[in-house]
């Protein structure tokens, strides 16, 4: 199994960056296999949506009207709101397993890789990368 860990900057809001591009990288010429991606934190998790488009707004929009950062959560450390953050892996699963044919991903045409970190308290995340070969 090859793996590596790459490092996302996220920034001080809910973010919805796009990562294709390095697991574009790390499979390339990878031949055929699996690809297995990890977020190994409790604020984070991992979207197969179409982004630019307007889908990753839809995103952002939906989780916070659907996990307020307000004071209604008992988890009460961090900024205030913080405790929402430790939800949204109930929701959007920090791990993702994907087809590698010839060393390229096999997403579907209008699909993106992408990471979600409501966490502004802690704005670097780290995305394991793991190849397993067919």
């Amino acid at each position: 199994m090859r793996t590596e860990v790459i490092t996302v900057q996220t920034g001080s809001r809910l973010t919805v960056r796009n990562i294709t591009d390095e697991a574009d990288r790390f499979v390339a010429g990878q031949g055929d296999g699996l690809l297995h991606v990890f977020v190994p934190h409790t604020t984070a998790g991992l979207a197969l949506i179409e982004f630019g488009t307007g889908s990753d707004d839809d995103l952002r929009r939906v989780l916070n009207d659907l996990l307020p950062a307000d004071d209604r959560w008992r988890h009460r450390h961090g900024a205030p709101g913080h405790g929402r953050d430790h939800l949204l892996p109930a929701f959007l699963s920090p791990y993702a397993t994907l087809p590698v044919c010839a060393g390229r991903l096999m997403l579907g045409t209008w699909q993106s890789l992408c990471l979600v970190d409501p966490n502004g308290d802690n704005p670097t995340r780290h995305v394991r990368f793991s190849f397993l070969p067919g």
